[in-house]
């Protein structure tokens, strides 16, 4: 990790629905991942506070559409997480529907990053998730999070892995939200996005 660089966010707002969302004025790129991937620590490591996303040791603390605003004018969109919430099934249903709406209508969404667990390759979710921006053609980088809890060579092999199966215009990297490993991957990813390299600015 090149020390110095963070991704310049601040809390703009939350909607619980797609109705209450920001205008649609402004490109976005959409955070997600399930619960227990790590997806609030990635945040507070892009953006170098540990104040931007609540993190728990309880996983699903993310319960509505949280945007938060860029210098130029883009948006990044931290999505509620699936799985483990410990919520009612009708209340995670709420939020998984909220998602759905978002990543299907919202026209100016960008690229979509999913957070993943390097150990737990394969989840629902995470398929799901990969098959549909395959199919409507939409930007996808995948963080393979939690890194550092594997050594250089299991790393590579799960990276290998992901990259061999992926669609064209899907990317992965290694990811580690605890050291910083690929920050600067992930910050050139979002910048080739938004087109704006004023997004990211010294710490």
């Amino acid at each position: 990790m090149a020390e110095g660089k963070r991704l310049a966010a601040e809390f703009l707002t939350s909607a619980p629905d797609l109705t209450h969302c920001p205008p649609e004025n402004q490109p976005e790129v959409a955070l997600t991942g399930r619960s227990n991937a790590g997806k609030s620590s990635v945040l507070n490591r892009l953006t170098g506070s540990r104040a931007t996303a609540r993190t728990s040791k309880t996983p699903g603390r993310t319960r509505m559409l949280n945007f938060f605003a860029l210098p130029g004018g883009a948006r990044l969109v931290d999505l509620p997480g699936y799985g483990y919430a410990k919520a009612a099934a009708s209340a995670q249903a709420q939020w998984q529907q909220a998602v759905h709406e978002y990543l299907n209508r919202r026209e100016q969404l960008a690229g979509v990053i999913l957070v993943t667990d390097i150990r737990h390759p394969g989840m629902a979710y995470d398929e799901a998730l990969i098959r549909w921006a395959t199919a409507a053609e939409m930007p996808l980088h995948i963080l393979l999070n939690k890194a550092d809890k594997l050594k250089r060579g299991r790393q590579m092999q799960a990276l290998a892995r992901y990259r061999e199966r992926l669609a064209d215009g899907a990317k992965a990297q290694l990811f580690s939200a605890v050291s910083g490993l690929g920050v600067d991957e992930l910050l050139g990813a979002i910048d080739g996005w938004i087109g704006d390299r004023d997004e990211i600015s010294p710490s």
